[in-house]
């Protein structure tokens, strides 16, 4: 895909958590991290920034969540410790693990910009494409896809390194819907 310059690109890796990839079959955990993993060798290769999104809570982020927030019902007191911001289920895996000079940022809610200061590091470094890649398809990708696209980014969903526990939704999704906010390729389609 020739449209795509790495300077000004980010492969943004979604909620590639230990606890969200088990959710997953583990076959296809496996074979979504073997593709992640060639796919961010490649990228770094290229040039092209890379950021890393996951989802945890403090317990100020809990406190400071209204009741009436989406993400308050997944913090029900058994989800709470598989959902703070430091256990092992909220590290990205360590297979696709940020190194030095990776965007990192750690989210509240279900998209990627709300709740950080992701926005702005991107802007920062001049990227203006985002190819993104995540668990949920349903989730954090489409609440994403919706949010970049509204912020004047290029969106490219890697259908791909996506992945739902509902195949037929992340087919739908990848399918249909995204393409009204950018467009849906996979790792193959990348020329770098």
């Amino acid at each position: 895909m020739t449209d795509i310059d790495p300077r000004s690109t980010a492969l943004l890796v979604m909620d590639y958590q230990a606890g969200i990839l088990g959710m997953l079959p583990d076959e296809a955990a496996d074979a979504l991290l073997e593709r992640a993993e060639r796919t961010l060798d490649r990228a770094r290769a290229a040039g092209v920034h890379i950021g890393f999104v996951r989802v945890g809570f403090t317990d100020a982020d809990v406190e400071a969540m209204p009741a009436t927030a989406m993400m308050a019902a997944s913090l029900t007191p058994e989800r709470r410790a598989f959902l703070d911001a430091d256990a092992p289920t909220t590290a990205v895996h360590p297979r696709v693990a940020p190194r030095p000079g990776d965007i990192e940022v750690r989210k509240t809610r279900v998209g990627a910009f709300s709740t950080t200061d992701l926005d702005a590091r991107l802007r920062e470094r001049g990227v203006n494409t985002l190819l993104l890649a995540g668990i949920s398809t349903s989730g954090v990708v489409l609440s994403t896809v919706r949010d970049a696209a509204d912020r004047d980014y290029r969106v490219r969903v890697l259908a791909d390194l996506c992945a739902d526990p509902d195949p037929e939704v992340h087919e739908f999704l990848t399918g249909r819907i995204y393409a009204a906010h950018g467009q849906t390729i996979t790792t193959a389609d990348l020329d770098w």
